[in-house]
């Protein structure tokens, strides 16, 4: 795996690898992370073309699932707390 491009964002952290002929899209915050993959046939100007997936309304419903996924984990822990 190969990194491409860090992106800067404030409210996570973006990098893009190249693995396999597929574009890997990371973004993690704190303890939790998600990850999209795309054939890089699927994006037909290279890596500028996942620059543009990369819009405000994508990146705005990511950082609301980082805070979906920390929720979701806190009320998990609580549950299971002794």
């Amino acid at each position: 795996m190969r990194t491409i491009a860090e992106l800067p964002h404030p409210d996570c952290k973006i990098t893009i690898f190249s693995m396999n002929q597929k574009y890997l899209i990371k973004l993690e915050k704190g303890a939790f992370e998600q990850t999209y993959k795309l054939s890089e046939l699927d994006v037909s100007e290279g890596v500028n073309g996942v620059f543009q997936l990369l819009d405000e309304a994508f990146l705005k419903s990511v950082v609301q699932r980082f805070t979906e996924m920390r929720d979701d984990f806190n009320a998990a822990y609580q549950r299971n707390e002794p």
